[in-house]
């Protein structure tokens, strides 16, 4: 069963520095967990079909208009049909004034009251991208993850193959690490995934014989970056002589993870291979094929030969 994530008030007051004008509450313990917010515009004017009460909603400057020209009555039931439904918050935006009333059924049906300086449009935009990020469903993977030329790399294989010796000489040779051995990974949108570290691990690298290192400290903060979204899966493991891997790179083996496809490569391990330099190479060319560009496909067109690609994807969903 998928996990709802929740993230509190007090967060998202934080993020927006959003003026708190009443709050039942600690705010730390309010959790917000609906991704969709809502500008009860038909809801003012009676219309309640649909309704999410668990949405943030949002007072802009239509609303506040089409409030400021009905009568004092119908205005105090109209808000007080929308404040019943118990929402998570009601924001203003503009630096709007407040009615009175407002306040008065906020305190009554404990519905905390906040006001922000930006424009209705900029706001929800932010709103829904803080929203969508921080409630992406999401999965923990064993690996890597560095950004090679601008390419989020996820680094895979067994404990001891050599993933974080790799990563280490890639920061050496300028590329940025995101998170080593626990990766976070989350679902931001239906075609992408964004990977980060967990708090109390960020930066940090295990190298055997040395033993744990920080990489911010030890390279600097142009060596670490903190979020970095998943292009390229790549799998390292021990050298097999039986196994025969591709040479080509015709056919195209994806990864899907939390239903999302990412290519995927297998590197295999042996001494004598200059794994950093090979990670460059797979990101540059993965770069490239997205861009429209395929080496292996103009060699077969080039030697009059027809290439038939085809498509693999393993799921990683349980992995």
């Amino acid at each position: 069963m998928a996990e709802n994530f929740k993230v509190s008030l007090q967060k998202v007051i934080e993020e927006f520095q959003l003026e708190v004008i009443y709050v039942h509450k600690d705010a730390e313990t309010i959790m917000i967990d609906e991704n969709d917010i809502n500008r009860p515009g038909l809801q003012l004017m009676g219309f309640y079909e649909y309704f999410n009460p668990e949405r943030i909603q949002i007072i802009g400057k239509m609303e506040f208009a089409y409030l400021s020209t009905i009568d004092e009555k119908t205005r105090r039931e109209r808000l007080e049909l929308l404040f019943a439904q118990r929402l998570p918050a009601l924001i203003i935006t503009r630096e709007l004034p407040y009615f009175g009333e407002m306040l008065e059924l906020a305190k009554e049906y404990e519905v905390p009251l906040l006001r922000s300086k930006e424009s209705t449009s900029n706001f929800m935009s932010g709103l829904i991208a803080f929203l969508n990020l921080n409630l992406a469903p999401r999965v923990t993977r064993h690996g890597v993850l560095i950004e090679i030329y601008g390419e989020g790399v996820f680094i895979t294989g067994e404990s001891g193959v050599g993933k974080s010796e790799t990563a280490i000489e890639l920061v050496k040779r300028g590329h940025r690490l995101v998170a080593d051995d626990a990766v976070e990974i989350r679902k931001v949108s239906n075609i992408s995934l964004v990977g980060s570290s967990p708090d109390n691990i960020r930066h940090f690298l295990e190298l055997r014989g040395i033993g744990i290192i920080n990489a911010r400290r030890l390279f600097g903060i142009g060596a670490v970056k903190m979020t970095e979204k998943l292009d390229l899966v790549v799998n390292l493991e021990q050298w097999d002589k039986e196994k025969v891997y591709d040479r080509m790179g015709i056919d195209t083996e994806y990864v899907s993870l939390l239903g999302v496809k990412i290519p995927s490569l297998t590197i295999p391990v042996k001494p004598g291979r200059n794994l950093a330099v090979i990670l460059e190479v797979a990101a540059m060319n993965n770069r490239q094929k997205k861009m429209g560009y395929n080496a292996a496909a103009e060699l077969m067109h080039r030697l009059g030969m027809e290439s038939d690609p085809k498509e693999t994807v393993r799921n990683y969903d349980n992995f």
